[in-house]
């Protein structure tokens, strides 16, 4: 199994405890679902409140539903906080890239698994100062290591 790897605009907190509880000292900050627990615990003994709620949230629920053997968060708000629509919102998570390669993709076109995400984030994006944009890139593992091979050829 791939490692499930940790990407987006973390905090230190979440970063040390990435690489304390799952990378030996000194390696990229990628971690097995089975850190991710470790992880999550340890995140949530934390003394201060998490600084990227909506991200942990993704992160949890596609974790959990989809079982992902990648999942990367990108948090692209700062790219789009000058536009129209996000004049007075206070939040700093409302624009995500999530890329997910999961088994759960098996025999769906890509509609369906953009729904089986939107369905799992629903009452985040429902959320007064939520998502507001989601773009996904949605593989299964065959077709994760057939874009690896095409792009090392």
């Amino acid at each position: 199994m791939r490692p499930f790897a940790a990407a987006g605009s973390g905090t230190a907190l979440r970063t040390s405890a990435f690489r304390a509880l799952s990378a030996p000292s000194g390696s990229p900050s990628h971690f097995t679902p089975s850190g991710l627990a470790r992880c999550s615990a340890a995140m949530s003994s934390a003394a201060s409140p998490s600084h990227t709620p909506m991200e942990d949230a993704i992160r949890a629920k596609l974790g959990a539903a989809l079982s992902p053997t990648q999942l990367e968060i990108y948090n692209d708000s700062h790219l789009h906080s000058h536009h129209k629509a996000m004049q007075g919102s206070t939040s700093k998570e409302t624009h995500f890239r999530l890329e997910i390669t999961s088994d759960a993709f098996k025999s769906k076109m890509q509609p369906a698994r953009h729904r089986m995400v939107y369905a799992l984030l629903k009452d985040e994006m429902a959320v007064e100062g939520g998502i507001h944009a989601l773009q996904l890139k949605t593989r299964t593992p065959e077709e994760e290591e057939r874009a690896r091979q095409k792009e090392s050829s």
